[in-house]
């Protein structure tokens, strides 16, 4: 089976979609499937699904989402699917069938092949891994408490990813094809000055420089306008090397240290 959460949770098998079509029993199956292999406390599924007012029948309900998961999906593994360990439950999956898992991987894989020096693996399990998402994850459930620090540790991670694999182009020279991404990024996030820095950079190294010149300017407005600061001396700094037409070498060990 394939479980994916990098977007609308889905249930795979044999190449068809399983997955219950009630919302909370969804929703407790992402529970689990997030911290499979790992004890879930029945009052943080509780708490999860109903909050800080849970009806009298939450523990009896719970239990019932769990036990229709099993029936649904028993036939479908040789061994145990959810299993009772105090004081909950535990999903066993191989975490290479679960995206999450393999998206967490991928990525570590890619950054420490950038650490490395060996910017083309980096660069390609970086592009996997950011490859598995296919939206906001878990979008169709409606996050509580206990799944919304996931989300947010999820999507953190796909920053790093998306910078690490900027990083992994640029050293490899591919500044054209970065360019209508970086674009489109720094728009998506307009105080970002790192991201700023890299299509400064990339514009720069294309022969760009008015443009170049013009992605700092609006910078520098927006932070003036919006926040009341200055960019950052670093900023401030490629700036002026773009003004004079220098290039500064850029090794990989000081753009990861210069990563937010």
């Amino acid at each position: 089976m394939i479980f994916t959460l990098l977007g609308p949770l889905e249930v795979h098998f044999d190449g068809e979609l399983d997955l219950p079509s009630a919302t909370k029993i969804r929703w407790t199956l992402a529970q689990l499937l997030l911290r499979a292999n790992q004890v879930v406390d029945r009052s943080a599924i509780i708490d999860e699904l109903w909050g800080e007012q849970p009806p009298r029948s939450a523990l009896t309900t719970a239990q019932t989402y769990i036990y229709q998961l099993r029936k649904r999906y028993r036939a479908r593994f040789s061994g145990p699917f959810i299993t009772t360990r105090a004081p909950g439950y535990v999903l066993h999956a191989d975490p290479a069938e679960i995206d999450t898992f393999v998206f967490e991987r991928l990525t570590e894989e890619g950054g420490a092949a950038l650490v490395a020096g060996d910017a083309v693996r980096a660069a390609d399990r970086l592009r996997a891994a950011l490859a598995l998402w296919r939206g906001p994850v878990l979008s169709d459930i409606p996050a509580g408490p206990i799944l919304t620090p996931y989300i947010t540790h999820l999507d953190e991670i796909r920053m790093r990813a998306l910078r690490m694999r900027t990083l992994a182009d640029a050293h490899l020279g591919r500044y054209r094809e970065l360019i209508p991404e970086l674009r489109f990024l720094t728009h998506a996030h307009p105080y970002d000055e790192w991201l700023h820095e890299q299509l400064i950079v990339a514009l720069h190294a294309v022969g760009r420089r008015a443009d170049a010149l013009e992605t700092y300017q609006r910078l520098q407005r927006t932070l003036d306008r919006e926040l009341g600061i200055a960019p950052s001396q670093p900023l401030h700094q490629l700036h002026h090397d773009v003004l004079v037409g220098v290039e500064r070498p850029r090794s990989a060990e000081h753009l990861l240290q210069s990563m937010p």
